[in-house]
């Protein structure tokens, strides 16, 4: 007797075939970036490991001299470790930055998959190349910051690439929810980089970073075999994004409700013809002449571009301090061993998830991605100065503030680096030209990633004048990402407050026509 058809199939069979190509993109794509910052973590969980405090281990098992730092690692047993482990992070961040400019114009010229895959398989050979220092026994400084600059490059090929596959499938209308949604991969892989460092730390750090190596090059090649870069090369329909009633505004992001994805499907109810976009004349495949990649500075004279990357430039130091810090600071502080360090340290990526689709929730429903944004900066400025000052108060107070510091921080910078760049990327002055979505992505990223950079360097160089300082400069950081929003948040109050006033002279006609004709 054969058995019905799998519940999953017959699910699978039941949707039509755009969304099935739209969900395996998402996931996809979901499972890449996670793999990348699955890889990034286990710096950050190792620090620890690699200046401990020694002397709450037994010396005279392990140690036949008096140093207070027999049992760390060479070059990080000095006193300036801090300042080792900043330069560490900066050799990272500093390169990540400066390829970011470049690999979206390389992204928007070469095929996403290959460019995508390849620089998954190479970030996983030089993350597991900094973990086998610890098996060869490697103690020279420079090792290690070649990995981590030859690292900080190859990654640059993940975001610009995800973000224009996911923006070639998904039109305007839910962008910010979705992407909200499927943004949670940056804490997901922070989440599980952590937990799967955290296993080896104590014992043998070195697995905490091969580990992850095989993870992402693994993945990397699965993206190989199935990434769809474009709808059109599957027989689906390119979505909308823009429609006729969209209103602009000065940011350059729409207002517009409606969802664009509901007129895309070839497959839906308002399906016009059962052909597939490849069989049409006027598929964008067989145009007759494919429109060129956008320059730098033309992507730069998109409106929004400048203020959205010099406010993720603030945003996204006060992120990657926390990314690269926050373990130890919890073990200088709380008083955590390295492994409960690093698990505690995952509820601030728990709040970037529950912050990232709040933001584009809200986004969505309101139209303002900007005044979303500035409204998430000014809440966190206080949490992080309360984290500081009772945030180690109890076990219940430390989980709750950095969930909610993990929201307010992680929000806007989530929300910024998906909705809003793929808005711009597809801004209504491109003119349908899709080939600027990479090139957008990569210079808001970029710019972002200068914070990125400058964020662990500076919280090195603050942090053996006291903690409380490197908290000030964080909420320093949020107040400036925030002002710097100011000009696009007045345009869309401005545009609320037209679209109210218009909505009231609407009404008060309809009520004065109504009593005409009684």
């Amino acid at each position: 007797m054969r058995a019905a058809l799998a519940p999953g199939i017959r699910l699978l069979r039941a949707l039509p075939r755009d969304s099935r190509y739209r969900g395996l993109t998402l996931v996809l794509t979901f499972f890449c970036y996670t793999s990348y910052h699955l890889s990034r973590k286990p710096i950050s969980i190792v620090k620890s490991q690699l200046h401990p405090n020694c002397s709450a281990l037994d010396p005279n098992t392990h140690n036949d001299s008096n140093s207070s730092t027999w049992c760390s690692w060479a070059p990080f047993d000095g006193d300036n470790y801090k300042e080792l482990f900043g330069a560490l992070d900066n050799a990272f961040l500093v390169a990540y930055a400066i390829g970011m400019f470049i690999s979206g114009i390389f992204g928007e010229r070469l095929p996403l998959r290959y460019y995508l895959s390849g620089g998954m398989v190479l970030s996983g050979l030089f993350t597991a190349l900094f973990g086998l220092g610890y098996f060869w026994d490697i103690h020279v400084l420079w090792y290690f910051i070649v990995m981590q600059v030859c690292n900080g490059l190859v990654q640059t090929t993940g975001w610009p690439s995800v973000v224009a596959c996911v923006g070639n499938w998904f039109g305007k209308g839910k962008r910010g929810l979705i992407m909200g949604i499927w943004n949670s991969h940056t804490s997901v892989g922070n989440i599980l980089g952590s937990l799967i460092a955290g296993v080896w730390v104590s014992s043998a750090w070195g697995l905490s970073f091969i580990v992850p190596g095989i993870i992402i090059a693994a993945v990397g090649i699965i993206c190989f075999f199935f990434l769809v870069e474009y709808p059109e090369d599957v027989g689906c329909s390119p979505p909308l994004h823009h429609m006729a009633s969209d209103e602009e505004d000065a940011g350059g992001v729409t207002t517009n409700g409606k969802d664009p994805e509901a007129v895309t499907s070839n497959e839906g109810p308002l399906s016009t013809s059962g052909q597939s976009s490849t069989d049409r004349p006027d598929s964008p495949k067989e145009a007759a002449e494919e429109p060129e990649a956008i320059s730098f500075l033309g992507a730069l004279r998109i409106p929004g571009v400048v203020e959205f990357s010099l406010c993720l430039l603030f945003a996204k130091l006060v992120s990657y301090t926390f990314l690269y810090w926050l373990p130890l600071y919890i073990v200088n502080v709380a008083h955590f061993g390295a492994k409960e360090a690093g698990d505690l340290s995952t509820l601030f990526d728990v709040g970037g998830i529950l912050g990232g689709i709040f933001a584009g929730l809200i986004s969505d429903y309101t139209g303002g991605r900007a005044t979303t944004c500035c409204v998430m900066l000014i809440l966190a400025a206080p949490m992080l100065f309360l984290y500081n000052h009772v945030g180690q108060n109890g076990i219940g107070t430390s989980i709750a503030m950095l969930i909610v510091c993990g929201a307010l921080v992680n929000g806007p910078y989530a929300l910024i680096t998906t909705a809003v760049s793929a808005d711009l990327g597809t801004h209504e002055s491109l003119k349908g030209n899709a080939k600027a979505l990479s090139t957008v992505t990569a210079i808001i990223d970029g710019t972002g990633s200068i914070g990125a950079a400058l964020g662990p360097l500076l919280a090195g160089l603050i942090s053996p004048t006291g903690w409380n300082n490197v908290f000030y400069m964080l909420i320093a950081a949020d107040v400036l990402a925030c002002l710097l929003l100011t000009r696009v948040v007045v345009k869309e109050v401005r545009g609320w407050c037209g679209y109210m006033a218009r909505k009231r002279g609407s009404s008060v006609q309809l009520t004065e026509s109504v009593l005409d004709g009684k």
